[in-house]
């Protein structure tokens, strides 16, 4: 292949891959490498998406081929494909499916036209526990009651299998899309709610059933979700990470579809109501018994674990699929059965186990970058700023003898952060502003200061929605919100926050806060305040969290506390 350069890729030998965002051609590029590699960052000029094993099975599970693949870096690039990463490819690609997962009358096979394979896959310790026995030379019978569990061990192996088991049907839900909301709103699916719906579905295929949608913040998961329970009319166990959650899809459920009271269920600590469509927390499922033994079957320990067996489920909903606890993975192993649909803004996981979300919870199905919603209209436009504010003398002295593990929360609860809230907070005086953080204390500070209600994980439901409407109407136009509002809370009409602390370096968090304020407003700016402690591990933890929203194409301000009472904030899009 000649030199190109007008071509906007550059594929290097480390499976990064630069891709030129000026260029005309870059539309066309970026279709392409969405399919099969992972964006990384997206900011001004240059985008690097990442070639991995991973994004690679995900492809393949959506039927992309090596040859697609290598064409497409081909066509766009700016210079010759090193022969590395064609070699790569071709390998990571052509191990999804050379193993496979059948069923054949009541018994679970493994199975593969490689005799070689199989024999490996015979001695490889990370699988013995689940093999049975040897059918012949292309299968081995495994425990069907394990499939999950298998699943996981052949991703550790290098070998991802292709799931061909089906799915239980569950028992069947009657019920519609309404075509104008229980409020007499015209409602109808998104073009890209739809398509996301439709690949999920697979129109019923054993390939499809599987898997996770991602979408930005404020692009409507939830409504996908009801596209997929459209598309199934099934029973469906929906798990969330709140109950304002749970409270929140029960009313979308009423307002969008025909489905009646009766057929949808809270199970929380408050109700365990067990109906056609039933809508859990994580923090339900995760209850853990006092005084049982980690060694004691699962059940045992999580009693409302019987939940995923009381009920013959043909779908689980995972909302905020990033989320998801290490029990709930447990048990998931064991519902390979059940089609599975996670929900996310994000994949980034700070515990790294994004494998286990494609081996349990099903591979990436669909995913559409933040910036290109926000050009559709669909999100607002966000005007994100960091203000850098010095320590008090008093707190620089505190800060500098204090323990490491001190020197956050010290930097974090900064009391010269409030000279600089009194500045934006005036400026923002018109708006519904939300203002967050990750110390109660501090947030306590803040309401007394400003007179404003405060809602943390002791608020209860009834009063956090109360607070919530009023938010909606106007009637409050400051809330000062914990942790809980990282995400689950839906307040249309929010469109500035300001971050006054967070939970050290999570990227996961600053995607979901960021989502908070992403209802289109017209043709106005979002905007995204975060105030760190100059100098400190705050400072060090704010660059961590800016990475996720970089990488997403925003563009950060930085601001010192001596520019922020001259500083006026963009109003419009430009």
């Amino acid at each position: 292949m000649q030199y190109n350069p007008q071509n906007p890729i550059i594929v290097q030998g480390d499976k990064s891959v630069l891709l030129e965002v000026n260029s005309p051609l870059y539309h066309e590029a970026r279709d392409i490498l969405s399919r099969f590699a992972e964006l990384e960052k997206s900011p001004e000029y240059i985008h690097t998406y990442r070639i991995s094993p991973l994004s690679l099975w995900n492809a393949a599970s959506s039927g992309l081929t090596a040859d697609a693949i290598v064409e497409g870096l081909t066509t766009y690039s700016k210079y010759p494909l090193p022969s590395n990463v064609a070699a790569d490819i071709r390998e990571y690609i052509g191990r999804y499916g050379r193993i496979r997962l059948i069923r054949r009358d009541d018994d679970l096979l493994l199975t593969s036209d490689d005799i070689p394979l199989i024999l490996e896959l015979q001695r490889r310790k990370e699988l013995k526990p689940y093999i049975l026995a040897p059918e012949d030379d292309h299968t081995l019978r495994v425990n069907p009651a394990r499939r999950g569990h298998i699943k996981q061990a052949l991703v550790n192996i290098g070998y991802p299998a292709e799931d061909l088991v089906g799915y239980v049907s569950g028992d069947t839900v009657s019920f519609d899309l309404r075509l104008l909301t229980n409020g007499g709103k015209p409602f109808t699916l998104r073009n890209y709610q739809q398509e996301a719906g439709e690949l999920f579905y697979a129109d019923g295929a054993a390939h499809g059933g599987s898997g996770v949608i991602v979408l930005p913040c404020g692009a409507g998961k939830t409504i996908v979700g009801l596209s997929v329970m459209n598309e199934m009319q099934c029973s469906t166990l929906i798990l969330t990470p709140n109950t304002v959650s749970v409270r929140q899809w029960i009313d979308e459920l009423i307002d969008k579809t025909t489905l009646m009271n009766e057929q949808v269920g809270e199970y929380s600590g408050r109700r365990k109501e067990i109906r056609p469509i039933t809508i859990s927390t994580y923090q339900t499922m995760t209850y853990r018994k006092r005084k049982v033994p980690r060694t004691a079957p699962f059940n045992e320990q999580y009693p409302h674990f019987t939940l995923f067996n009381d009920h013959n489920w043909g779908l689980i909903i995972y909302d905020e699929v990033h989320l998801l606890p290490a029990p709930v993975f447990s048990i998931t192993a064991n519902l390979q059965a059940r089609r599975r649909l996670g929900l996310t803004a994000t994949l980034v996981r700070e515990d790294g186990r994004q494998e286990d979300v494609f081996s349990l919870i099903g591979p990436k199905k669909y995913d559409v970058p933040w910036k290109d919603l926000e050009k559709q209209g669909w999100i607002a436009t966000a005007d994100v700023v960091e203000v850098r504010v010095p320590l008090l003398h008093n707190e620089r002295i505190e800060y500098a003898i204090a323990e490491e593990r001190q020197k956050y929360r010290i930097a974090a609860e900064s009391e010269a952060k409030f000279k600089v809230l009194d500045h934006l907070l005036i400026k923002h005086r018109t708006d519904q502003v939300l203002v967050i953080g990750m110390y109660l204390s501090q947030l306590g500070k803040v309401a007394k200061r400003y007179d404003v209600p405060l809602i943390t994980g002791k608020t209860s439901v009834k009063q956090r929605r109360v607070l919530y409407e009023q938010f909606k109407t106007g009637e409050i136009s400051t809330l000062v919100v914990s942790k809980v509002g990282n995400f689950a809370v839906d307040l249309p009409n929010a469109n500035v926050m300001m971050q006054i602390s967070g939970t050290f370096g999570s990227r996961q968090e600053e995607a979901q806060r960021l989502g908070r304020i992403l209802r289109p407003h017209e043709d106005e700016l979002a905007h995204f305040y975060t105030i760190i402690s100059k100098d400190t591990v705050d400072q060090r933890f704010g660059a961590n969290r800016q990475l996720f929203l970089t990488e997403q194409g925003y563009k950060y301000t930085i601001l010192y506390e001596d520019e922020v009472a001259n500083y006026e904030p963009n109003s419009l899009i430009c």
